[in-house]
């Protein structure tokens, strides 16, 4: 089975929620999302989907990603689809987040091709779901507490409380969550916003709060300096990269890792990851740097075929914004997101919603 089509479309996805706020300031108000789609000399067809968050989030930036896309494509075409990723290594140096979508479509052309649901292919189901969990942008503590409490009526277990700022007002606003939500799990996420001293700071002033410290700074050197300084849970996300930082945060005694897709390339990249970590004893979050329904599909397929006792929590990206791309996501009222039913991705995607591809190449 080898591809014969490469299609490429942009969708525009503003948040549902308003402008979502990082440390540092930083703001975006929505994903520029990049789908892309396979088709085999079969008649199977596979998408997939990415979209970095803005351009001061990662490496990424969306014109990035649709620069390289006709160079990817032309490359992916005659390719048998089981060594798309090989192929799209050999393409283009680095740039991981260009390739994601790519390689997604071409998992997802394999699964459909072989009639499984994509999850059967990662290692199989392990459970119902995975829980899902939303951000709470740094903001006044009471209007943190107030969409902390709209967000755990919503069904979300687990809240991932926004830090990365002034420690004083860091401290503030996570504990009017913890007050506002006292059953719920919550996650600080500094985004790599402190210095070691600010995040020190922090530690010591909630240590009776319970909550599960990620990325607190920015590289993955003083996150292993400040692991022996913190005595709560601590996982690591934007400085997981490759295997050799996963390596070196799994001997410092990290807990845990959020894997980006985009970020690692792809599905290819995120499973390697992901498997390794598992040997290792961490806890495995799988999400994305940004998409809709065809992205969050990918999400819901890697999460759910992770080992339950290793598995972290994800996200409903089709939930925080305001256009979908395709059809076929369970509801997700009881907090967990579940994988479509069908093979491949299981998702059927709206391609009415997507517009004309901007880069097409093959027959």
């Amino acid at each position: 089975m080898r591809i014969a089509r490469v299609d490429c479309y942009r969708q525009q996805q503003p948040f549902a929620d308003g402008p979502y706020v990082l440390s540092g300031g930083r703001v975006d108000s929505g994903f520029d999302s990049l789908v892309v789609s396979v088709t085999t000399d079969t008649g199977v067809t596979g998408w997939g989907e990415m979209s970095p968050l803005g351009t001061m989030y990662d490496p990424a930036f969306a014109e990035g990603a649709r620069a390289a896309a006709p160079i990817l494509a032309a490359a992916l075409v005659d390719t048998p689809v089981a060594a798309a990723a090989r192929t799209l290594a050999s393409t283009l140096k680095g740039h991981p987040y260009a390739k994601s979508a790519f390689d997604m479509a071409a998992w997802d052309a394999l699964a459909r091709g072989a009639g499984l649901p994509l999850h059967n292919l990662l290692g199989g189901a392990d459970g119902e779901g995975t829980a899902l969990y939303r951000s709470i942008g740094r903001a006044a503590p009471e209007d943190m507490a107030k969409a902390a409490v709209e967000y755990r009526q919503r069904g979300y277990r687990r809240l991932q409380v926004k830090v990365g700022g002034d420690p004083v007002a860091d401290e503030a606003g996570l504990r009017a969550v913890a007050e506002a939500v006292p059953d719920a799990a919550l996650w600080c996420d500094a985004n790599g916003g402190w210095s070691l001293a600010d995040a020190r700071r922090f530690l010591a002033a909630t240590t009776a709060v319970p909550y599960t410290f990620e990325q607190p700074c920015a590289s993955i050197r003083e996150c292993l300096l400040l692991r022996p300084h913190a005595a709560r849970p601590m996982v690591l996300d934007e400085s997981i990269t490759d295997l050799d930082d996963l390596v070196a945060a799994a001997s410092a005694g990290i807990d845990g890792i959020t894997i980006k897709i985009a970020r690692v390339g792809g599905v290819t990249g995120a499973r390697l990851l992901r498997d390794a970590a598992v040997a290792f004893g961490m806890i495995v979050t799988v999400e994305d740097t940004g998409g809709a329904d065809i992205d969050t599909a990918a999400m819901a397929h890697l999460s759910v075929s992770t080992p339950s006792a290793r598995r972290g929590h994800t996200v409903d990206f089709h939930h925080w914004v305001t256009v979908s791309n395709g059809r076929g996501l369970p509801p997700t009222d009881d907090g967990l997101l579940r994988p479509p039913v069908g093979d491949g991705l299981g998702i059927d995607v709206d391609v009415a919603a997507l517009g004309q591809p901007f880069v097409v190449v093959g027959g």
